[in-house]
C-alpha cells in the first residue's frame, strides 16, 4: 500500500514523546496499565523501560526510535488495518514500523490477550 512521501515524512518526523501520553491514555481509559504497554514496546523494539525513557526524554523522532530499534523477528506476523492502512501492505518501511507499533497499542486497548498481542510464531 503506498503512503505520500509528505505522509512518511511526516511520521519519520513525529517525535515519540509527543505520541507516548496519547497511547498511554488510550490503554488506561481501557483498564490496561502502563507496565503493558511497556510490554508491547520492548516486544516490538527491544528496548527496555530505561531506554523508552531516555528516547521520550531526548525527545526522539520516530525515525531515530526506529533505528535504534531490533525489531522482534515475528513482526511479520502483525496484520491488519490501523488508521486505514493494511500493515501488512505498507511500502516504506518507518511508516510501517510506526503503524505495527499503533497496531500493537490499538490491541491492548481493545482488550486483546497479551499472549496474542505479543506474537510467538
Amino acid at each position: 500500500m503506498k503512503t505520500t512521501p509528505e505522509h512518511d515524512k511526516r511520521m519519520a518526523n513525529m517525535t515519540f514523546a509527543s505520541v507516548y501520553p496519547h497511547y498511554v491514555t488510550k490503554i488506561e481509559k481501557k483498564g490496561r496499565t502502563k507496565e503493558e504497554l511497556h510490554q508491547v514496546i520492548t516486544w516490538l523494539t527491544g528496548f527496555d523501560n530505561k531506554k523508552i525513557k531516555n528516547l521520550i526524554d531526548q525527545r526522539a523522532t520516530f525515525e531515530t526510535f526506529f533505528k535504534e530499534a531490533t525489531l522482534n523477528p515475528n513482526v511479520n506476523l502483525i496484520t491488519g488495518v490501523i488508521c486505514g492502512y493494511r500493515v501488512e501492505e505498507i511500502e516504506n518501511p518507518l511508516t510501517q514500523q510506526v503503524r505495527y507499533l499503533d497496531k500493537l497499542v490499538d490491541e491492548l486497548a481493545r482488550g486483546k490477550k497479551m499472549e496474542k498481542i505479543l506474537r510467538n510464531g
